[in-house]
Formats: C-alpha cells, sequence, structure tokens
C-alpha cells in the first residue's frame, strides 16, 4: 500500500467498520462515518470505537436472550 494513500473510514449496518481509500467508489450497503486520514489514524479511530465486534443483528439477539 502506498503510504500518501488517504483513507475513510466506513461503517454497514451491521455496525461493522473498514477502512477504504477516500479516492475509490464507496461500495454498496457501506457509508463513511466522517473521518478521513492516513490508514494509521484511520485504524486508531477504529481501534476506539469499535469496542464490541459482534455484528449488531447478534448483540440485539443476545441482548433479547438475556431478557
Amino acid at each position: 500500500m502506498d503510504e500518501n494513500t488517504r483513507y475513510q473510514v466506513l461503517r454497514n449496518d451491521e455496525e461493522q467498520y473498514s477502512l477504504w481509500p477516500v479516492d475509490v467508489e464507496v461500495p454498496a450497503g457501506w457509508q463513511p462515518v466522517g473521518k478521513e486520514g492516513t490508514e494509521a489514524e484511520c485504524s486508531a479511530y477504529v481501534d476506539e470505537v469499535w469496542t464490541d465486534m459482534r455484528p449488531r443483528s447478534l448483540r440485539e439477539r443476545m441482548e433479547n436472550a438475556e431478557a
């Protein structure tokens, strides 16, 4: 990977995150969250906000099973 590539952070409906080059079209099912920067900056952001790696649907099922 080119160290000069600028990335953006994407999130899908399951609240999973991905890094994506800013100059490449965002794939279907993913939305930018507003964070752009170097790979390291974007990775640090994802590490900070994505604290539960389980997909949203699984978290919801598990929460409902506990209720």
